[in-house]
């Protein structure tokens, strides 16, 4: 498939994906996105779908509150859905603490000799762009980034405490990451691009980071309380 080619897909991609409205309830669907092939990840009242990393079954230390799959302390692992994909549309919301860091990896493979998500995942990274240290160490580590490989384009997330909306689509390979409407981060897996930038960074030590064709969707345990809602997904 051309370049061309790929580029008129996802901006076919792009148009179908219809807009939210306000009044919309949180973790539910349109009829038009129903139509479309949406699906929810979460149904907003249970953990359903969900389960910790190399685990059978869903762990402490995150819950549902106020409509939202949070993490809310204690010792916990990442959690991961319960299905695989390969191509897809996924967008969410989240919100995250102040002084706040966490992640959504994507192909994430589970194998008792992963011990982390992160091994297999690359991630769309989330933080407090100004009150978390890893923030100050570039734009690749902030909200948007695919972390410490691609920097966002710009910085726009929204003040820490409020909801920001993100999109993460996967194409064939292409990835786009989407903050609160904007474009900030592109990218080719396995390109000879990707290929040099992970080997000059820490992932080169994981030989199976970011090969997958295809894996679950993880969101991550990092000490910090986050929240997610409107989880949807839609395979392409």
């Amino acid at each position: 498939m051309t370049r061309f080619v790929l580029a008129l897909l996802l901006a076919a991609c792009t148009a179908a994906v219809p807009l939210r409205a306000a009044d919309a309830p949180d973790n539910t669907l349109t009829a038009r996105e129903k139509a479309d092939g949406w699906q929810l990840l979460f149904d907003g009242k249970t953990t359903a779908g969900w389960h910790g990393y190399n685990q059978s079954s869903f762990p402490d230390g995150w819950a549902v509150r106020d409509g939202a799959l949070t993490r809310v302390g204690g010792p916990t692992v990442d959690i991961v859905t319960d299905k695989e994909y390969a191509n897809f549309d996924l967008q969410f919301d989240w919100k995250i603490a102040p002084g706040g860091n966490s992640g959504l990896f994507f192909h994430v493979v589970e194998s008792p000799t992963l011990k982390s998500t992160y091994f297999s995942g690359p991630e769309y990274q989330l933080i407090d762009n100004e009150g978390h240290p890893d923030g100050k160490n570039g734009p690749d580590r902030w909200a948007g980034a695919n972390y410490a490989l691609h920097a966002p384009t710009k910085n726009t997330a929204n003040p820490v405490g409020q909801w920001n909306h993100s999109r993460l689509v996967v194409h064939n390979g292409h990835v786009e990451h989407w903050l609160n409407g904007v474009k900030v981060v592109e990218y080719d897996l396995w390109s000879d691009d990707w290929k040099a930038r992970v080997a000059a960074s820490k992932f080169k030590q994981w030989p199976q980071y970011g090969m997958a064709k295809t894996g679950h969707i993880a969101l991550q345990e990092h000490g910090f309380e986050i929240a997610f809602k409107n989880l949807k997904i839609r395979p392409l």
